[in-house]
């Protein structure tokens, strides 16, 4: 039977999965097993080939479900495969081989017969002891797969199970809302290495492991989380809440605030898609797992390493300390995984990284940058890495502008920037003052005050009744403009005009 076919016409599956759920509740745990696991088979095989071949989301979303329905009996069937054999073992009922000789009367069965061998016994244990210790956790783990859009694996089923051990993956229960917090370790070196536009987002701020250095450093930092844990910046701004994969998209001629982040990895591959693609920011900086450079089977994965790939990664030589998932109460592990910096940075053209997916890998040592001073903000730029093989080439504040690769630009320059943007805000039609014009935009508090300067002195605002900006009739005409390019002519006739 031909696996796509199998699920544009799933009646023939869905018919083996009903049998298969039929026999196990019947105790035919044997034949549940081997139908089941025909099933998941054909169901990942077909969802693979609609992925590649790009047919409909719905043909690929109606492979997963088949694909999880069966992974759920299969699962169950190797629970109550570990149980038996445990019981036999403890009968001494098993030969030497590891087969057991007898299990109850309606149920007897090998090793072999099954197909199940040591290694496989071994992760059964481990899906058994995951359900004792939370019934529901083999529904659980599987329906939230499905509801964030990712396949429902064997291998997403066994990182579960085994999420005591350092970085393996929790059940969604225990991890709750994927926060784990970054290391003051991995900010250092990004901000020894890194230099970003003077307001910064971070739109999964957890406690502020990532804010607060940002701030130390001299950053505005807007933030956001799902969860609201009523964190608040260094000005008493509330953090906002809500999915960063339903953020609203930035209009098309805009380019977003630079982003600072450690985003869930459950959905990494569509969250940092999201960030390109609607955020448009200028630079970005999100910690991750070094295996995201792998990879190619997902379209999100496919879009941010690919075609619009990062400029830098900086690879942590040395893992860094161990990222505990939030309200961790059990052992201090050490961490397992290797992580990276990846920096993207937006082109003159809109895209991002080099020709044909190319961009610098780049070995750091984050114990080498745990003293050095943070790069001022500013518009960019980055700092060569410390060398090592008895160069004294440690980077000291003095040396900050000598090292930089990007010049610092001027208020001017900066308000020559800004201005389209900040002209097409003045549709919000809300009285603002410089916060809120610096909160609407993502500027600096410096630009914000610029801007507003600019556009009072050609007409575009005046201040109402209660010393707030509006804009005037000249500033809403000018916001119907078409486009970006003709605002910005617009603004430097009137700019000429008035001068």
């Amino acid at each position: 039977m031909n696996a796509l076919a199998a699920i544009v016409e799933p009646s023939e599956l869905v018919a083996s999965i009903e049998r298969a759920r039929a026999l196990l509740d019947a105790g035919d745990v044997e034949a549940a097993l081997l139908l089941s696991t025909g099933v998941y088979e054909q169901a990942k095989a077909a969802g693979g080939y609609a992925q590649k071949v790009k047919v409909s989301r719905e043909l690929v979303d109606k492979a997963r479900v088949l694909q999880a329905e069966a992974l759920k009996i299969e699962s169950i069937c190797y629970v109550a495969m570990a149980d038996a054999v445990d019981a036999a073992q403890a009968k001494g009922e098993l030969s030497r081989g590891g087969r057991p000789e007898k299990v109850h009367d309606a149920d007897r069965f090998t090793l072999e017969e099954v197909g199940i061998d040591k290694r496989r016994l071994h992760e059964a244990r481990g899906l058994r002891n995951a359900e004792r210790k939370e019934p529901g956790f083999i529904d659980r783990v599987i329906e939230v797969r499905l509801s964030e859009g990712l396949e429902p694996s064997r291998a997403s089923l066994k990182q579960a199970a085994g999420h005591a051990i350092g970085t393996k993956t929790a059940t969604k229960g225990e991890r709750g809302e994927d926060l784990y917090e970054t290391p003051i370790e991995a900010m250092r070196t990004l901000l020894a290495l890194e230099s970003f536009s003077g307001t910064v987002l971070e739109p999964s701020v957890g406690r502020g492991a990532i804010l607060r250095p940002l701030e130390a450093a001299g950053y505005d930092v807007r933030i956001s989380d799902l969860v609201d844990r009523g964190v608040t910046t260094q000005h008493g701004e509330c953090q906002g809440v809500g999915d960063f994969l339903a953020s609203d998209l930035a209009p098309l001629w805009a380019v977003g605030p630079d982003i600072v982040t450690n985003p869930p990895y459950g959905v990494a591959n569509a969250y940092i898609a999201h960030a390109l693609k609607a955020h448009r920011p200028a630079k970005m900086a999100m910690l991750l797992n070094l295996n995201f450079m792998c990879g190619f089977d997902d379209p999100d994965r496919t879009f941010v390493m690919d075609l619009n790939p990062p400029s830098r990664v900086y690879v942590f030589t040395r893992r860094l300390p161990m990222m505990h998932r939030d309200g961790w109460c059990g052992n201090r592990a050490s961490s397992q995984m290797n992580t990276a910096w990846f920096v993207w940075e937006r082109n003159a053209d809109g895209s991002y990284g080099g020709a044909r997916g190319s961009f610098q890998t780049i070995r750091v040592d984050w114990e080498a940058y745990q003293d050095v001073a943070a790069l001022a903000p500013g518009d960019g730029g980055f700092s060569a890495p410390i060398a090592f093989g008895g160069v004294d080439s440690r980077i000291k504040p003095e040396d900050d502008e000598g090292e930089r690769q990007t010049p610092r630009k001027s208020l001017d320059e900066r308000v020559e920037e800004e201005i389209s943007r900040a002209i097409f805000w003045l549709k919000e039609m809300v009285p603002f003052d410089s916060g809120i014009l610096r909160r609407g935009i993502g500027v600096r508090d410096s630009v914000a005050i610029a801007l507003i300067d600019a556009m009072a002195a050609n007409g575009l605002i005046e201040k109402d009744d209660d010393g707030l900006w509006m804009p005037t009739g000249e500033g809403v005409r000018l916001t119907a403009t078409a486009n970006a390019a003709e605002a910005v002519a617009a603004w430097r006739a009137g700019k000429a005009v008035a001068s």
